[in-house]
């Protein structure tokens, strides 16, 4: 079961042609309030019109529109009369369909300076000249009739297009990623100027409809929380919602961040007025990831080991009939079971790692909600502070932080060096201003020397990002004073490390987590 919001408010929908971006099409739509939904690329005009969007977008996407199995939509979509706006492989799907040429082109990937030639409706009110973030193998070589250039770079002539009436354009860079300057503001021109539709989107009518709608639901709901912000605000939700007929249940699967496991108890039984349950799993979970290496087998097996723990809590303390999850836009996405065709990046274990013989229904009221927002939901329903600043923890714990083998000695370097960095960040006031910070550490191992011996040790990798979404994330750049204080404490007090490097990848081409 999934909440969504009522089908009333103005929306503007997004065709999925499997771009990993889909999704921040969306996204930026809904941080000035307008909502936008995203459905596959090939659904029926039927259900598009029922729909009743004030305006379409055409996602990115790894095709060619030249290529016999291309994605294409219905073209009843076209004869709408509604406002159409094509990013990257959409650019070139209009440019294809109403008489252009598009054709192979050297891949442009990064940032390009996109010069605006005709600041007015979509590229209305941006600067004459704006970096802008492309990801593309073709071009538009040839524009359509009744169209005209109103963009370009140094490498495309047509970056930007629009039709002589002002309905329909395309653009070939990504507005939705950070990486393009003013891209949210283009975006917004296309939703409020052309399409006209109003900014209904806010967080406390989403808690509203969701409280109304999971409140009709019949039978008990059992609640996966992990102490972390997504399963704190879907089990606050679910018991403003249904009051005693929530139980939360806490499995500590032994790959927890440093004394986690402690804090996350006190936290609930302190701060909240749900019934809340902790079992102790550690050794259960250890014993089965024994010599496992692979990343995606790790994911499957804590994520089944969890369903294991909850079916069979159930069956003890039930009757229930639902299994609650904190499950966000980007797990789904990621895991490649959104709406779209976009690849599988990694199985969440809340959404991929699901198994067949899953006896409880699924109820994610956040599915379609983003990190920040459920961050405001949170503020709406009286989560502290402290919890809402907290950074990102991933389902698998130091599962996905620990590459190759999970052993004792590397998670326990893990836990340490994940401390070391936290208390640096706070005491240097900078904690709640990155999105994201922790240690990771897998087998390489290099020389060092203690005490004037030579020492051979591991190898500490430290990730600290700024995102607002986790869909796009750039590594922050700490002060090196601040790097040089977390290294010395690193190798000071873990015995077994002797080098700490920082990394300096960004989403993409990297993810945030390394596994």
């Amino acid at each position: 079961m999934i909440i969504r919001k009522s089908d009333l408010m103005d929306k503007i929908i997004v065709l999925d042609f499997g771009s990993q971006y889909s999704h921040l099409i969306c996204r930026r739509m809904r941080e000035f309030s307008v909502y936008s939904e995203l459905v596959p690329f090939d659904i029926s005009l039927e259900e598009l019109k029922k729909l009743e969007p004030k305006g379409i977008i055409f996602s990115g996407g790894p095709s060619s529109v030249y290529k016999s199995d291309a994605p294409i939509p219905d073209k009843g979509i076209f004869d709408m009369k509604i406002p159409l706006l094509g990013i990257c492989y959409g650019h070139q799907l209009i440019v294809n369909q109403f008489g252009g040429k598009v054709k192979r082109a050297n891949k442009e990937y990064g940032s390009s300076m996109l010069t605006i030639d005709n600041d007015t409706n979509l590229l209305g009110g941006i600067s004459e000249s704006i970096r802008a973030w492309m990801s593309h193998g073709d071009e538009a070589e040839q524009v359509p009739t009744g169209f005209e250039i109103i963009g370009h770079t140094e490498s495309a002539q047509a970056a930007a297009i629009a039709n002589k009436s002002g309905s329909i354009f395309g653009i070939q860079f990504h507005p939705e990623v950070v990486h393009t300057e003013q891209g949210t503001q283009i975006l917004k021109n296309f939703a409020l100027k052309i399409c006209g539709a109003k900014q209904e989107w806010t967080m406390k009518t989403f808690v509203e409809n969701s409280v109304e709608k999971i409140s009709k639901i019949e039978g008990n709901v059992l609640c996966a929380v992990s102490g972390g912000v997504d399963s704190t605000v879907t089990a606050l939700l679910i018991h403003k919602a249904i009051g005693d007929r929530l139980k939360c249940i806490f499995v500590d699967n032994g790959l927890l961040r440093k004394n986690e496991e402690k804090e996350i108890e006190e936290m609930f039984t302190k701060n909240f007025s749900v019934n809340f349950n902790s079992i102790n799993a550690k050794e259960e979970f250890l014993k089965k990831l024994k010599g496992i290496i692979d990343p995606e087998q790790k994911r499957k097996i804590i994520g089944e080991e969890f369903i294991r723990i909850f079916t069979d809590f159930a069956e003890k303390n039930g009757p229930f009939k639902w299994l609650a999850q904190g499950t966000l836009y980007p797990d789904v996405i990621e895991s490649g079971v959104s709406k779209g065709p976009a690849s599988v990046i990694k199985t969440h274990h809340n959404v991929g790692g699901l198994p067949d013989w899953l006896k409880l229904e699924i109820l994610e009221p956040l599915r379609d909600l983003y990190k920040d927002e459920v961050r405001k939901i949170g503020e709406i329903l009286g989560v502290p502070k402290l919890l809402l600043i907290r950074h990102p923890f991933p389902g698998p714990g130091l599962a996905v932080r620990i590459i190759g083998e999970i052993t004792e000695k590397k998670l326990q370097i893990a836990k340490i060096a994940s401390k070391i960095v936290e208390e640096e960040l706070e005491d240097a006031e900078l904690y709640d201003k990155v999105w994201q910070a922790y240690a990771a550490v897998g087998d390489d191992k290099a020389v060092g020397v203690v005490g004037d011996e030579r020492k051979y040790g591991n190898i500490v990798m430290i990730r600290v990002v700024d995102s607002v979404d986790a869909m796009t994330a750039d590594w922050t750049r700490l002060p090196h004073g601040l790097l040089e204080k977390i290294s010395n404490r690193i190798t000071n007090e873990i015995d077994d490390v002797t080098w700490v490097s920082y990394v300096v990848s960004s989403k993409p081409p990297a993810t945030i987590e390394p596994q």
